[in-house]
């Protein structure tokens, strides 16, 4: 059995606003997908972006060298292909164009199969007093809790 894998991206939720979601596949290399499935990857500073073929690539997303990779090991920064339906990747390189959102990774993560897919999310940037609103909204709720629990 197979343990399960899931590298999440906890401060996009944070950063951004999401609007929508989608699942990606990746097209990786042997040793890539070997260091996955060791969980030494990070999404936190990824981004995607669109290229002049109207293909999608995950930017700045960092998988570690496998370790018994030698000569035939991959870059650890490279670029990452995404594989979208192209209604899709039509309809999300409007969407960056036009309104100037952003394609933020969200979760790498393996199917059943063995597969690497990658949940994107289609974002607009938080304000900073969004943001403050948030860790407001948090430590009210800590507070209410800890507040219950004392009560009971």
């Amino acid at each position: 059995m197979q343990k399960k894998i899931n590298i999440k991206n906890k401060k996009a939720r944070f950063e951004y606003e999401i609007l929508d979601k989608y699942v990606a596949g990746i097209q990786l290399t042997g040793t890539e997908i070997k260091s996955i499935r060791e969980s030494k990857a990070r999404i936190t500073e990824s981004f995607c972006e669109f290229n002049e073929k109207g293909e999608l690539f995950a930017i700045n997303m960092f998988i570690e060298e496998y370790l018994y990779g030698h000569s035939f090991n991959h870059s650890p920064k490279s670029e990452r292909k995404l594989l979208l339906n192209k209604n899709e990747l039509k309809k999300l390189e409007k969407e960056v164009q036009n309104v100037g959102l952003t394609i933020i990774p969200l979760k790498l993560f393996l199917t059943d199969k063995g597969w690497a897919k990658l949940e994107i999310a289609l974002c607009k940037g938080k304000k900073t007093y969004d943001k403050r609103e948030v860790i407001k909204d948090r430590d009210n709720k800590i507070d209410l809790a800890r507040v219950k629990k004392n009560f009971n």
